[in-house]
């Protein structure tokens, strides 16, 4: 299976790594500095899980992608969504599968537009990964999990070769049943954690200690009503562990887009919130505390550009 992944980060360059470390036919979509950085030290990644290092790993820049692939994980920020498109479009082939990481829901009305609802599958990933200054990837707990499965649940005869191909890799590969309903109750996890982190700026513990637990609970409850309102009601099982987790003393747990903030980077805001938001508004469902969480997020949008305009 010819495999392209788009971008090497955290995410792409992970999961891309461990498949090249188990000899799959993987190729890297970069941009010129990181093709420069992957040719010069590798592909590092340092992990629990083992650390490995791939000298001069494949890669190709998006004006000399000329072949069609089996397979393309796509693990982008939401906000470079369409330029990201742009550059692996060439490579998209009558076969050619499109397996999309992106939290939220969004994303996938924007690929089946461009590409047909045929050659994209539901997908998600439960990692914690950061891209170092010096082109390392740092994988900083033990989860390294990939979701992957058709929309309609079916067990496919290509998803089943994406499960061989992904077998023998050392991350966690699991085909779904239940994809939507998987992705839709990740949605409701990282939407209450970026909301309530971002807009207290601290991490859960810090909230649990300020007395803000129940903030982040009704945060929760507002996202979950989305959630059912679109035919997807997170398990009970799933509720349970997104508010044990959001109301932990003492946690460190912070949303990537809360450290996004704090080191004044572009946010998903649209996607991640502003999307729960627009699906609410056409239900007519009550969700005070996510319009706050939102509205937050916008100010904080709005702050950054201005500010950038002024330097320029």
């Amino acid at each position: 299976m010819r495999i392209l992944v788009v971008g090497a980060g955290a995410i792409g360059g992970y999961f891309g790594g461990r498949l090249l470390e188990a000899k799959q036919d993987v190729t890297f979509l970069v941009r010129p500095r990181r093709a420069a950085e992957l040719a010069s030290s590798g592909l590092q990644l340092q992990s629990r899980a083992g650390d490995i290092t791939i000298p001069h790993p494949p890669t190709v820049l998006a004006e000399n992608l000329n072949l069609k692939f089996d397979l393309i994980l796509l693990s982008c920020k939401a906000y470079d969504l369409e330029s990201a498109i742009e550059s692996f479009a060439p490579g998209v082939g009558a076969d050619t599968i499109i397996l999309p990481l992106l939290n939220g829901m969004r994303h996938l009305d924007v690929l089946d537009g461009r590409f047909g609802k045929e050659h994209v599958l539901g997908g998600l990933c439960v990692i914690s990964a950061v891209l170092e200054s010096g082109g390392k990837i740092v994988h900083l707990n033990e989860l390294h999990s990939l979701s992957f499965g058709e929309r309609d649940g079916a067990r496919s005869s290509r998803v089943e070769a994406i499960a061989a191909a992904f077998s023998g890799s050392n991350f966690e590969a699991k085909l779904s049943g239940t994809i939507l309903q998987d992705m839709w109750e990740k949605w409701v996890f990282i939407a209450t954690c970026a909301g309530i982190t971002c807009l207290m700026r601290s991490t859960v513990g810090d909230i649990v200690e300020a007395g803000g637990a129940s903030l982040a609970v009704a945060l929760m409850e507002d996202c979950v009503a989305v959630a059912a309102s679109q035919g997807f009601a997170p398990r009970p099982a799933a509720v349970q562990q997104t508010q044990v987790m959001l109301t932990a003393p003492g946690s460190m747990l912070a949303a990537s887009m809360f450290r996004d903030i704090e080191r004044n980077a572009p946010v998903e805001a649209d996607h991640m919130i502003g999307d729960l938001v627009r699906r609410a508004e056409e239900k007519q469902i009550d969700i005070p505390l996510l319009r706050v969480a939102y509205a937050h997020l916008k100010a904080y949008e709005a702050r950054r550009s201005r500010e950038a305009g002024l330097q320029s």
